[in-house]
């Protein structure tokens, strides 16, 4: 049995977080059957991650990486010559689709493909203006406003 969120309240009492619902949604959609190709998510450093799902038996043709806004798509296509009978097939070459989630800031830096583990190495750069950054404290501009003031009209009386 499943049962689907209803996410409309928090539409109505939060401004700005459109998107952080449409993520939400996005999740409660996604089929339970999706489950091929395995996959692992690592971080490797603080901003740094790395996906590696195991693909045996995909050439690196026969894959492609694609990055659109904020959703990693990662599909495999297996061509088929028709040149051998198989008897048995056990190693799975079928068609897939498999699509990450990614949060702002975050791009694709490299991608490679070993002994049929495909691994995508992703970067999260946040832009140097949205970074926290400290704030001195100086004098108290009040104070300096109003001697600026005094001294102005000292210059206009003398």
């Amino acid at each position: 049995m499943r049962t689907t969120l209803d996410f409309s309240p928090l539409l109505r009492s939060s401004i700005g977080f459109d998107r952080f619902v449409n993520v939400l949604e996005a999740a409660n959609r996604v089929e339970q059957f999706e489950n091929w190709p395995p996959y692992d998510i690592a971080k490797t450093g603080q901003d740094d991650y790395r996906i590696t799902m195991a693909v045996a038996g995909f050439s690196q043709d026969e894959l492609t990486i694609t990055q659109e806004q904020n959703v990693l798509l990662v599909a495999g296509e297996k061509t088929d010559d028709g040149k051998v009978h198989y008897l048995h097939r056990g190693i799975a070459g079928r068609t897939f689709q498999r699509r990450f989630q990614l949060a702002d800031y975050v791009r694709v830096e490299a991608a490679s493909l070993v002994n049929g583990l495909l691994a995508i190495d992703l970067k999260r750069e946040v832009p140097e203006e949205l970074k926290p950054r400290r704030i001195e404290i100086g004098p108290d501009i009040a104070a300096l406003r109003i001697e600026a003031k005094s001294e102005a009209t000292k210059s206009i009386a003398a």
